[in-house]
This record gives C-alpha cells, sequence and structure tokens, in this order.
C-alpha cells in the first residue's frame, strides 16, 4: 500500500517524550533513506541525544531545543520540511495542570504549528492525538470495538481531554488548507488508546506504589472495566505507516482530515490487570478487589475535589483520586484498528507476547534502583 520515506525531510515534535522518543528511533532504524530528521523538544532527554548521535552518520539529524509556543523558532524549525509528525503535549490525568497551560500547549501550540505548516509549503502533518478526546464521557458509558463512525456522547469532564479534543479538530480542520506555494496541507490524525511500555512514566508510578505496598500493584479498576492497551512499539509503528500512506495521492484521499484509533492484538483487560500481567513474572501481585466500593470511592473523589475547590482561595490542593479519572480507570473503553489497517494498512508489528516480554523486561531493570530509591525516602 506504502512505500518509504526517501527523500523525505521529516519534523518530529515531542522527540524525548514517551512516544516522540520511540518514533524517532523508529523512523532512524526503519527509513535509512530519509532526507532529514529534525527532533524537536522543549528540552532534550539525554536518551534522545545518544539515538540521534548513534544515526548521524547514516541519516543527517538535527536536534531542535525550543517551545511549541514560540512561533518563531516553529517558523524556521518547518523551513523545508516535508512532513510533520506533532507529538508535543502536556499530559495530565489528575488535574495538577491549569487549564491555561493545557490550552495554551496542546491547543494553541498545535495552532502555530500548523500556521508554521502553510507558511513553510509543509504538505504533510500527522497528528498524535487520544483515546481521550473520546472519552469516557461523565456518565460513565461504555464503549465496546468503537470505530471512527461511533456516535457518543463526548461530555468530558477533564481539561486535558478537551485541549486533545480542540487540537485534533484544528488539525482535521487544517486538511485541504492552500499552502503559500499553491499547493494543499494534507493531515490526519491516530488516536491511540492507553500506552504502555518500556519507559511509562504511569507503568513506573504504578510500579511505584506496589513497591511501598509489599509488592502488590492497587487495584484501581474493577477486573471487569475492560480497556485495550497498546504497546508503544506499535504506535510509532502507526506512525510510521501512516507517514508512508499520507504521501501517495490514492491514500492520502482517504486519509485526508480523518482520525485513526490505534491498537493492537493486546488481550482487553482492567488496568490493574495489565500491570499484574506486564509485572507477574517479576513476582509482582495485584488486589484482588478496589479498596472500597465503587459508589463510595466515587462520593470520596467528590469530597477531594469539593475540599480543593474550597481551598483553592488559600492553597493549592491536587486530589490523588477525581471523579473523573476514577470514571476512565472503571469504564470499559475499546476500539478497534480496522479502519487503520483498511486506509493505511496498519498492523500490529509487535505480539502481544512479545510487548509483554520486552516491558517486563524493561521493569525488570528499573526495579532494583526504585526499590533503593523508595527504601532511602
Amino acid at each position: 500500500m506504502s512505500g518509504t520515506l526517501a527523500g523525505v525531510s521529516c519534523l518530529v515534535t515531542g522527540a524525548s517524550g514517551f512516544v516522540g522518543h520511540r518514533i524517532v528511533q523508529m523512523l532512524l532504524e526503519e527509513e535509512e533513506d530519509l532526507a532529514e530528521l529534525r527532533a524537536m523538544d522543549k528540552t532534550l532527554s539525554s536518551q534522545l541525544l545518544q539515538t540521534c548521535d548513534r544515526f548521524q552518520s547514516k541519516i543527517q539529524v538535527k536536534v531542535l531545543e525550543g517551545d511549541i509556543r514560540d512561533e518563531e523558532f516553529l517558523l524556521k524549525s518547518c523551513q523545508g520540511v516535508d512532513l510533520v509528525i506533532h507529538t508535543a503535549a502536556i499530559i495530565d490525568t489528575t488535574g495538577r495542570i491549569s487549564q491555561e497551560t493545557l490550552m495554551s500547549i496542546n491547543l494553541h501550540g498545535t495552532e502555530l504549528l500548523l500556521k508554521s505548516c502553510v507558511q513553510n509549503n509543509v504538505p504533510y502533518f500527522i497528528y498524535t492525538s487520544s483515546m481521550e478526546v473520546m472519552g469516557p464521557n461523565t456518565n460513565g458509558d461504555p464503549i465496546v470495538n468503537g470505530h471512527e463512525d461511533l456516535v457518543y456522547e463526548s461530555k468530558l469532564g477533564f481539561f486535558y481531554g478537551e485541549s486533545k479534543k480542540q487540537a485534533e479538530l484544528a488539525v482535521l480542520q487544517a486538511s485541504g488548507r492552500e499552502l503559500h506555494n499553491g499547493g494543499f496541507l494534507v493531515t490526519c490524525s491516530l488516536r491511540p488508546t492507553y500506552i504502555f511500555g518500556e519507559g511509562s512514566q504511569f507503568l513506573q508510578l504504578h510500579l511505584d506504589q506496589a513497591i511501598q505496598n509489599g509488592g502488590v500493584f492497587h487495584r484501581i479498576s474493577k477486573k471487569e472495566a475492560l480497556a485495550n492497551p497498546v504497546y508503544v512499539g506499535n504506535v510509532a509503528w502507526a506512525h510510521i505507516m501512516a507517514a508512508r500512506a499520507i504521501k501517495e495521492p490514492d491514500t492520502a484521499k482517504k486519509m485526508s482530515g480523518n482520525f485513526y484509533y490505534i491498537c493492537d492484538d493486546t488481550p482487553h483487560m482492567s488496568y490493574s490487570d495489565l500491570n499484574h500481567a506486564l509485572g507477574r513474572d517479576l513476582g509482582l501481585e495485584v488486589e484482588g478487589k478496589l479498596a472500597m466500593p465503587y459508589p463510595l470511592l466515587y462520593f470520596v473523589a467528590s469530597m477531594m475535589e469539593l475540599v480543593s475547590f474550597l481551598l483553592r482561595p488559600f492553597l493549592r490542593f491536587v486530589p490523588p483520586l477525581t471523579r473523573h479519572l476514577l470514571i476512565l480507570l472503571n469504564t470499559t473503553f475499546t476500539f478497534s484498528y480496522k479502519k487503520a489497517h483498511s486506509d493505511m494498512g496498519y498492523k500490529p508489528r509487535y505480539s502481544w507476547e512479545e510487548a509483554r516480554r520486552l516491558t517486563s523486561t524493561w521493569i525488570a531493570s528499573i526495579l532494583p534502583q526504585r526499590k533503593e530509591e523508595l527504601k532511602n525516602k
């Protein structure tokens, strides 16, 4: 369906991030005939710099350090680029980041990047979205094997999902926009489900909590609340497949202005049972049930939010549990990648067993250090 990215100059934003770094790595490994790769982030991680250095002799690699909200920086960064893969975003599941900051980075930064693409005649733009633009909604209505044409009442109760939803809309509406040279911009959006794998900050957080809980993961989601987690390597691969397909005229027509759910063949299970599946070979267990019945947890979360609201004039209290997070973790929310397969030839590159093995190996590699650091706190 799609060829290679030979001769293409590609810019990846958020290149130090969990997904962005994996995309950079895979582009350098898979696309040896790239004309150029530009890796952009506000802070360049040592891992990113090492990855870029490793391939410097084979592919022209540039690292760009700057803020997605800096219009002048973006204009310079996009000069001579053919393809932008935009992963840069601030992720927030607890409410610790203000609405203003989330919108400034996730929405306004995306709008500035689109504007820079139009001014620099960049023809292709791929946006890394999130299933959280869909929900779950404030009612906790489930989705089973959802698809892109599904109608769902997406009453979002959280600023992060809203910021990503508005940014995605800006990207999709920009498809077909005329460039300064008379060409046209082609855009699409990828919506991964919950992403796990080596380097996941959420997985490391759960691991730390398990260590402090005697080697037992806290039960944060009911066993029957099914999610379909996706391995980070498959998310990166989906971006490569999208990049290859979007520059082909036939597939570009199909993809233009469309979004795609990205998942893989990881078995559907709750978030807590995923943690257990990834850690059980290392002797880690998981609690059998929630700390208290779900309705009582919901009440506790409501009270925490109320306390946070009442204290706001005096001090900033970020509740460890919110109604949104509780609903997110305890609502069945699963999707299909059929449309991504049909339109751009995406198939998972890593099997569940391989993804589990690679992630468990990473957990094993950080486990002694995490135990030591937590013991000394």
